[in-house]
């Protein structure tokens, strides 16, 4: 009966203001406030530490070591991690799994402002005498591998707590028709974390006070994952099982059967083939941003301060975006959606590399007007930053969420891991492998900068990949809908 009032309640039309800014019914608040507050901290912990991680190997390793981590120690961290959850998912249920992983990321940051960052000068050490390009570029990430481990654990945070852990338990209580309306007010709500954290980055210098933000969040995190289970989720009001899709039969494979399951299914291929593009193309632009960033800001604090600027105009712009996309989610098709954020990708993307590779040619007229170049430079690709990831938090997220909505409990679980941990970190890794190869192996001496017209033509490549991805997904997932409505 209370189902029935439920869905009764949901079809309802909403109208006025609330249709355009707060498409939540009111019994609904209970569910959704805690929900969207948790992707809140997440997303906090994920940009203090972004921020960090880059200022401090931007400014001590140089942005060319970025290609080096994400390929050589990010990765191979995704996969041990993927291997990991495999064994804890089959040996314990899903909420002690999250708790474990919590405490696990909240045990590192302790430990890394207590012990790690105080005695970063003793543990640092030197390859000397070693006079290979290729070995050095290799080896400065192991010299300096207190910074190092900072940037892959703030790396995996972003791919294991955002696209994982509180994703799938979005997916595990949500129903198809719930989702159009509460993932992009999630990114609506969350968001403003990217404001409070650039925030906090600009006026707090003292890197212990900020891991000491971040391990309070990881704190909340875990009340509020608990008291959504114990609290909330009784209520068949807001979590009714025979609304989410469920396994026929409820299925234990091994590691290896797992891998081979997943990786079966051309749907999880397709969604896989959407975060490599968005992965590798992002990071060929950040990447050479980056480097130009640097530039203007050579310290470890103008750097941080730079990219707290970065998190709040962020912050600001994907709310914004979030009133939008909640709205083209509603009303438009998943395609249509679905495309907005390589759209935007590669209009801001041509637009940078254009500063880029005419440098030379733009420079006497940006003097001219008044200002220089590497200011001109690093002006678009901060704008180009900011329009891509929000529109990429407020429609890429909420779209290839939904696409997982409608599958069994093993893809969403295993399958999601896997393509989410993995593939997330495939596609950064993808770009800094292209990256790690012109610098190391084909043009050997040069820099990003000098690059640019080759990196800028791969770019364009993978974003026409991407566009195909989108439009063999939104095949499949009509295919699905249809049979799952």
């Amino acid at each position: 009966m209370v189902s029935k009032k439920k869905t009764e309640v949901e079809s309802e039309e909403f109208k006025g203001w609330k249709a355009l800014v707060w498409p939540i019914h009111f019994f609904e608040v209970a569910k959704f406030l805690p929900m969207a507050l948790m992707m809140m901290c997440i997303l906090f912990n994920y940009s203090i530490l972004r921020a960090t991680k880059d200022s401090l190997v931007v400014t001590t390793m140089g942005a060319e070591a970025i290609p080096t981590l994400k390929l050589w120690f990010v990765l191979p961290g995704a996969v041990l991690f993927m291997l990991i959850y495999s064994k804890l998912s089959n040996k314990f249920s899903k909420n002690t799994v999250f708790y474990i992983i919590t405490t696990f990321f909240m045990a590192y940051f302790l430990t890394f402002a207590i012990l790690l960052y105080p005695c970063n000068n003793i543990l640092t050490f030197s390859f000397s005498g070693i006079e290979s390009k290729f070995l050095k570029n290799l080896l400065i990430p192991i010299e300096g591998w207190v910074v190092s481990s900072l940037y892959v654990m703030s790396e995996l945070w972003g791919s294991i707590m955002v696209s994982l852990m509180f994703w799938r338990f979005a997916n595990d209580v949500t129903s198809l028709k719930q989702s159009k309306r509460f993932y992009s007010m999630f990114g609506f709500v969350a968001n403003g974390a990217l404001v409070v954290s650039g925030t906090i980055l600009n006026t707090v210098k003292d890197i212990y006070l900020i891991t000491g933000c971040v391990v309070v969040s990881c704190i909340i995190i875990m009340f509020l994952y608990y008291w959504l289970n114990n609290h909330v989720l009784t209520d068949p009001r807001h979590f009714n099982p025979d609304e989410i899709k469920k396994p026929k039969k409820k299925v234990k494979l091994s590691l290896g059967e797992s891998i081979k399951y997943i990786f079966s299914s051309k749907y999880l291929g397709f969604i896989a083939l959407l975060i490599i593009c968005y992965g590798v193309s992002i990071n060929l632009v950040e990447v050479m941003w980056k480097g130009q960033a640097k530039l203007l800001y050579p310290t470890d604090a103008a750097f941080r301060g730079f990219m707290g600027q970065l998190q709040v105009w962020t912050g600001l712009a994907t709310i914004g975006f979030m009133i939008i996309g909640t709205n083209i989610l509603r009303r438009c098709s998943w395609f249509t959606s679905a495309m907005a954020t390589p759209m935007m990708i590669l209009v801001t993307g041509i637009i940078f590399f254009g500063c880029i590779v005419f440098k030379d040619h733009l420079e006497q007229l940006v003097f001219t007007a008044g200002t220089n170049i590497l200011v001109v430079v690093t002006s678009v690709g901060l704008l180009q930053n900011v329009l891509s990831k929000s529109v990429k938090y407020s429609l890429f997220d909420s779209t290839k969420e939904m696409s997982y909505i409608p599958l069994d409990e093993e893809l969403k679980s295993k399958g999601k891991a896997a393509v989410d941990v993995i593939g997330g970190r495939a596609g950064k890794s993808g770009g800094a492998l292209i990256q790690f190869l012109l610098l190391n192996c084909i043009f050997v001496g040069s820099t990003l900068v000098e690059m640019a017209p080759i990196i800028s033509l791969i770019f364009m490549l993978f974003l026409a990949l991407w566009f195909f991805a989108v439009s063999s997904l939104n095949r499949e997932f009509l295919k699905l809908t249809a049979e799952y409505q």
